[in-house]
């Protein structure tokens, strides 16, 4: 298992070389496709919950929005303890072309928290979601 984890792509690389092809496929300017090869935002969280026994737990979020050009950011939030901020920005980055293929008027955004939920009771997936998003960084963190 070891081995299949050192073979596997970053995705946040994969996103990038898919855009290049769609690029020179579809003659997108060089200044386009450096545009869409960056996220408009990226912020990383570091936070305490307490668990259901009682005691605190830190975990760590990310949170990229990648372009809101089309709209307001769409994407979810990835509950997985191997998540990444390269994961988090290629999952971004895949929902804003999804959005603009189909003609849906928003951009992409995507969260990660690194955590393992059959490992923790029903109730503490939604204790972890919560202090990143009533945090000043709402916006940021949700949008």
């Amino acid at each position: 298992m070891a081995d299949a984890e050192k073979e596997k792509p970053n995705p946040y690389d994969v996103a990038l070389a898919q855009l290049d092809k769609a690029a020179r496929v579809a003659g997108i300017s060089p200044a386009v496709r450096d545009i869409l090869s960056q996220p408009k935002n990226e912020l990383i969280v570091n936070f305490p919950v307490r668990m259901d026994n009682g005691e605190y737990k830190m975990f760590k979020g990310y949170r990229v929005q990648h372009s809101n050009i089309l709209g307001p950011y769409k994407g979810g939030i990835r509950y997985h303890e191997q998540v990444s901020l390269d994961e988090v920005k290629a999952l971004a980055s895949w929902m804003t072309y999804k959005c603009a293929l189909h003609d849906i008027p928003f951009g992409g955004g995507k969260g990660g928290i690194k955590f393992m939920p059959r490992q923790h009771s029903q109730a503490e997936p939604s204790t972890t979601s919560q202090p990143p998003t009533s945090a000043p960084t709402a916006r940021s963190w949700s949008g």
